[in-house]
């Protein structure tokens, strides 16, 4: 089979012939039909992501296809089933050997490309704005990095939960997406003060964040008392030191959420939150923005993509084309 492999950190990756997998007691071997691309892929492949593989290994968090192998102890799956999965690695190949408790079932009516790119940004969404921040109708929900693979996400499920959306990305290209996919207000990062024009709307009663840096401490200092803050990842290579005293004084939260740890601390929330999100998507209240489709072989300029935010959405690799 193929592989896009890293056999260096922070090299580009290398397309390598390999045996097929086996699968281990507890897992299926998928035949992937398509992988999506995401930031914490980049990461990854730098070796600073918060699980760090040994060499070689190889990258795509999730994929979707159809069971070709079934291990000892997996009953729940078949061989020819249509599944997703969210395995933290080993997407971008032709065979992969997952744990059968990361797969989900697809219904048919989801093709592999929306599949590949709906459970890490969906869920990451959906558990942040319903699970952690409790996001209630006619609250005012500020996205950060908007345009991108979680925040459109956050944007779509923002909206559809019953928030005041404000949409917060580089240049109007992207922030037309985002107003597409129903945010109330849109704020260019590039060129607009995001603490003034927050604030001038009446504040954030949930900051959703996956850049950190600056635009987080503009927006930080435009939340409400009681707000809820979701730092849910750095693409600006930042960490923010966010102030204690300004916590304590209005009264406001800060909650985690890795959805990587997320199938061990809350496994259930985890799978519930698959199964409304995959209703929503059948009633058509959602649907994944895609706006690139590459072959295996033009992964690296896939995930050159996301490390230039020259992406909106999701990359989907389509390992059939």
């Amino acid at each position: 089979m193929r592989a896009m492999q890293v056999t260096a950190y922070d090299t580009p990756l290398t397309l390598r012939e390999m045996e097929n997998p086996q699968p281990a007691s507890g897992q299926v071997v998928i035949r992937v039909a398509t992988c999506g691309l995401n930031f914490g892929d980049t990461l990854a492949i730098k070796g600073t992501y918060q699980e760090k593989p040994s060499l070689p290994f190889t990258p795509g968090m999730e994929m979707a296809g159809t069971v070709h192998a079934v291990g000892a102890g997996v009953t729940h799956l078949r061989e020819g089933q249509r599944i997703a999965a969210y395995s933290g690695r080993d997407g971008l190949a032709d065979y992969a050997a997952v744990a059968a408790d990361k797969c989900v079932a697809l219904p048919d009516e989801m093709s592999f490309t929306d599949a590949a790119a709906f459970l890490i940004t969906y869920a990451t969404s959906h558990l942040a704005l319903e699970d952690k921040a409790h996001l209630k109708p006619g609250e005012r929900l500020l996205v950060l990095g908007a345009s991108g693979g979680v925040g459109l996400t956050a944007v779509e499920l923002g909206k559809l939960m019953g928030a005041e959306v404000i949409a917060c990305a580089r240049g109007a290209e992207k922030l037309e997406i985002c107003r597409q996919l129903g945010a109330d207000h849109l704020i260019d990062s590039d060129t607009g003060n995001i603490r003034d024009a927050v604030k001038a709307l009446g504040g954030a009663d949930v900051l959703y964040d996956p850049i950190g840096g600056a635009q987080f401490d503009a927006a930080f200092r435009a939340c409400n008392p009681g707000a809820r803050l979701l730092p849910l990842g750095f693409a600006s290579g930042e960490i923010p030191q966010i102030p204690a005293n300004i916590l304590l004084v209005k009264n406001m939260t800060v909650l985690g959420l890795y959805i990587g740890g997320y199938a061990k601390l809350n496994p259930k929330a985890l799978t519930d939150s698959f199964e409304t999100l995959i209703d929503w998507y059948l009633a058509g209240k959602i649907k994944p923005h895609v706006s690139h489709i590459l072959p295996l072989g033009e992964a690296n300029e896939g995930l050159d993509l996301l490390r230039t935010r020259k992406a909106t959405g999701k990359v989907v690799i389509d390992l059939e084309a």
